[in-house]
């Protein structure tokens, strides 16, 4: 049998789950329903129905209790309470859970908090951005990074100064086919329903945006918008913030002569390359795709640029190291064998942690070996902007006045925030969260 929320709704021609968590009162409860024919066309989304249509004529809605006797039967009670835990650590809102059974696509919206997207006068409640996973993933793990992900995109809100809740959509689907019109209108109908609004993230090209552009507003940056995609913006903040740290940290107001080792080379971590590289740094860097180095050597041939193999760059005799792949991997053991003096860069979730106080503990190790460490989610925010300027204004969307906002908004929360947490004696992990959180939670 599956381990999987999906299993019961595949088992049973349901469509939709809601798993829904109040902090305040402790108090859970989750839906289950059928919402739709499994014959629906959602190439019309849209345009002969909408996100609040009525879909079927055989609709089935379950209460709390009559969901729970469901995944009793088939032997997932345990399974549920472990994903409830979850929800419970890191005080998240709750999952939506749409299933598209014929393509056997599951969308699983990873809410954190809706409290900044309340009275924003506004279509979308939330945003973050939407990533694929394959399906020999086992799905605990793909919930876990997708809550992690939507916590620090909360946070991440806060800092960039927009108006919207934080969540992550994660989707178990095939590799994308963008000339698949019902998987299409599927994607833009669960978007819809959630009032999310999102840009292409992992294993989703940014082409997927302008693909779903005729079937929904609620996804952004892809390639034919004014801004171009968000990686040059994520980067452009990270870099304003480095400078700020390095300020902090070496007391320099210059890269010229640090050396940097820059961990992915992708959308954003190229971009961040050549940041550093105009900034005067020395560059260690890897990634999983050896041509992307090569590319970088090639543009850049009287630069100081050293290739290391992936599973080496964590002992590169480096300055700073920049990570801007994938998280999670700043483990104790790790941490205990660390070489830099900063650990400062665009990856989301660098720390190996399901929820704040594992992520503070961590980051006190850190401190305590003399690592300078902030939060992701203070430096890396470029592309949360990138995305709210584009879905606020369209093809008025101003690239300069965009890149102008993150590096101030960048290097002023970041020189705060590092000030501030020295002048407590705390990590600047802990202040950046006493910063935001009662903009969080009520």
């Amino acid at each position: 049998m599956e381990k999987s929320l999906y299993y019961p709704l595949k088992e049973e021609g349901l469509t939709t789950l809601m798993l829904r968590y109040d902090y305040r009162t402790d108090r859970e409860y989750i839906i289950a329903a059928k919402e739709w024919d499994s014959d629906i066309a959602w190439s019309n989304f849209n345009k002969t129905f909408y996100a609040d249509s009525l879909l079927t004529e055989n609709d089935i809605r379950l209460n709390n209790r009559e969901t729970r006797a469901l995944f009793d039967k088939y032997g997932l009670t345990d399974y549920l309470e472990e994903v409830f835990n979850l929800l419970r650590r890191g005080k998240f809102f709750g999952l939506d859970c749409y299933y598209y059974d014929r393509k056997d696509m599951r969308f699983t919206a990873n809410l954190h908090s809706v409290v900044l997207g309340v009275n924003n006068k506004d279509h979308a409640l939330y945003t973050g951005g939407i990533r694929r996973h394959d399906r020999d993933e086992e799905e605990i793990e793909v919930i876990i990074d997708g809550l992690n992900l939507g916590r620090a995109q909360s946070h991440k809100n806060v800092a960039s100064q927009i108006p919207y809740g934080g969540g992550k959509i994660t989707v178990v689907a095939d590799e994308a086919d963008l000339n698949d019109t019902e998987e299409l209108g599927f994607l833009a109908f669960a978007l819809d329903r959630v009032k999310f609004f999102t840009g292409p993230d992992m294993r989703y090209p940014i082409e997927l945006a302008d693909a779903m552009a005729p079937y929904s507003a609620y996804i952004t940056a892809g390639p034919s918008n004014p801004i171009g995609s968000s990686g040059k913006p994520t980067a452009w903040g990270v870099e304003c913030a480095l400078k700020e740290a390095v300020k902090f940290q070496f007391g320099r107001d210059s890269l010229e002569g640090l050396t940097v080792a820059v961990m992915g080379l992708g959308s954003v971590g190229y971009a961040q390359a050549e940041y550093l590289l105009k900034d005067g740094a020395k560059l260690i860097v890897s990634d999983i795709n050896p041509q992307m180095a090569k590319k970088l050597k090639n543009q850049y041939p009287e630069a100081e640029i050293t290739v290391a193999e992936n599973e080496e760059i964590l002992n590169a005799e480096a300055d700073i190291l920049c990570p801007c792949a994938v998280g999670g991997f700043l483990t104790e053991e790790v941490i205990q064998k660390l070489k830099f003096k900063m650990v400062f860069g665009a990856a989301n979730n660098q720390l190996h942690a399901s929820n704040k106080e594992e992520e503070l503990r961590l980051a006190k190790l850190l401190m305590n070996r003399g690592i300078l460490y902030q939060e992701c989610w203070v430096q890396n925010i470029g592309g949360v902007m990138s995305g709210a300027e584009m879905y606020t204004k369209g093809d008025k969307a101003d690239k300069r006045q965009l890149m102008d906002r993150v590096e101030k908004v960048c290097a002023e929360i970041t020189r705060k925030n590092l000030k501030e947490a020295a002048e407590k004696g705390i990590t600047p992990s802990e202040n950046a969260y006493n910063s935001v959180e009662d903009r969080i939670y009520l």
